[in-house]
């Protein structure tokens, strides 16, 4: 599906970190990297990849990802374990 999400298409402000924004970002499994929720530049690659397993484009989704992110526990660290946090929790959402 190829989702593109763009910083105008989120509710929440998130912080730029310029320092590891040319580090490569999350584009599927595996990847043990760790996930840091706050920057915009990991989160704008994550929800995409989200969206696009749920095969949805809708806004409100994108919305609910992102309150589950500000819901999800601390142990979940790892790129690859928050992805199947969110396409888990969306999944039993929109079910």
């Amino acid at each position: 599906m190829a989702i593109i999400v763009k910083p105008s298409d989120l509710q929440y402000k998130y912080r730029k970190y310029i320092d590891t924004k040319a580090e490569e970002k999350f584009c599927g499994k595996p990847d043990l990297r760790q996930f840091n929720r706050d920057d915009l530049y990991e989160v704008l690659p994550m929800f995409a990849a989200v969206m696009d397993e749920l095969q949805t484009d809708s806004g409100a989704v994108l919305h609910r990802i992102e309150e589950m992110l500000n819901l999800m526990p601390g142990f979940v660290r790892t790129r690859e374990d928050t992805f199947d946090y969110l396409v888990g929790s969306m999944r039993e959402m929109l079910d």
